[in-house]
């Protein structure tokens, strides 16, 4: 593939900022347009050489794009769809980033682009937003999910494929009805859950918060992604509802069988029930590739004495290392370590640990 080629963007949030910092790192040599709503992005994005040219609506600059970035809200897809199709040439290939396809897909084929749309799902994300909080290795070692429509020519499909691959992202072709069953049962399945655990606790703790006040052990872990944006997942499940409501079925059939084993003291089939979830838990990759991500944190002993937890910050903050929260671990039942530190990325796991060890702290991951 050529490396000179005009990339469009329209949205430059996280997704779409990452994605145009990752193409303008590795294809210097790139035109890159994009269009946003909000200005501020836009002039950030300029001063930071990530784009050539900032636009203040989707028009006639957009017809010499090679590929368009569809990387809106996905309620405005519709309407961005409408305005862009009047200018994209005839080899542009058009793309997005949403989490849910069938939707985007259904909106591309009632606008005749089938045959220059290739559904895209990057697999990585932050809770922070916004072109502000974008990075040029967002998108590394990430599963970047691809639903090119049947029409789309097969050399189309292998250039966008090697694009992607080119920027450190892992391309998974699959068509968007896998697609939205696989990220309903990984994804969107255990956020209903987590959400609904919560609610569980919320409803059933007694007047004083016993419930909450302990609950910083393993259930504050397993529903860490009940804290996601309520307006995204209310969005996930109005767009995905029929394969997170099937999915919700066997769900709840399967908490019946249990429910039933447990009533009964069925000794054999719990353990069997707890041994299979355990077997191929730990047959999965540790990565923090999948649709949720993977908190990156260690646990840390430290003495009950003034100032230890203050220590621990002001070392790591000397060293450049950035945390995302910091506090004690109050419930040990499954953990070591008294102090657990989060940070933003993995590579801050690494530092931490180096630079503490030598300190003399015992570090548990």
């Amino acid at each position: 593939m050529k490396n000179d080629f005009t990339c469009g963007f329209i949205g430059l949030g996280l997704i779409g900022g990452s994605i145009a910092r990752a193409i303008r790192e590795f294809y210097p040599q790139s035109h890159i347009l994009a269009y946003d709503t909000n200005q501020d992005a836009l002039n950030a994005a300029i001063a930071d050489g990530v784009i050539n040219l900032s636009l203040s609506s989707i028009g006639e600059a957009f017809s010499g794009c090679d590929y368009i970035f569809l990387c809106a809200p996905v309620s405005e897809n519709g309407n961005n769809l409408s305005k862009i199709k009047k200018y994209m040439s005839s080899d542009c290939l058009l793309t997005d980033v949403g989490s849910v396809k069938t939707d985007i897909h259904k909106q591309i084929e009632a606008a005749g682009l089938s045959s220059r749309f290739i559904g895209g799902h990057p697999m990585a994300g932050s809770e922070r937003t916004g072109y502000i909080n974008s990075k040029t290795l967002l998108l590394q070692n990430a599963y970047y999910i691809l639903t090119p429509c049947k029409e789309i020519p097969q050399k189309s499909i292998d250039d966008f494929k090697e694009l992607i691959a080119s920027l450190g992202a892992i391309p998974l072709i699959l068509t968007y009805e896998e697609h939205d069953y696989v990220t309903a049962a990984i994804s969107h399945l255990p956020h209903v859950v987590a959400a609904s655990l919560v609610n569980l606790i919320r409803h059933s703790d007694s007047s004083g918060g016993i419930m909450k006040m302990i609950a910083a052990g393993g259930f504050k872990d397993i529903t860490r992604i009940a804290s996601s944006s309520p307006v995204m997942w209310q969005q996930i499940c109005l767009t995905n509802g029929e394969n997170i409501s099937g999915l919700l079925d066997d769900y709840i059939q399967s908490l019946i069988r249990i429910k039933k084993e447990i009533d009964r003291a069925g000794a054999e089939s719990l353990y069997q029930f707890f041994d299979q979830a355990r077997i191929y838990r730990d047959s999965f990759i540790d990565a923090s590739s999948g649709p949720i991500k993977k908190s990156f944190s260690i646990r840390i002993d430290i003495a009950d004495e003034p100032g230890a937890l203050a220590a621990i910050a002001t070392i790591l903050a000397l060293n450049q290392i950035n945390i995302k929260n910091i506090g004690i671990t109050h419930n040990r039942e499954q953990a070591d370590g008294v102090l657990q530190v989060e940070f933003y990325e993995e590579s801050g796991i690494k530092k931490a640990e180096e630079i503490l060890s030598a300190k003399g702290y015992v570090i548990y991951p």
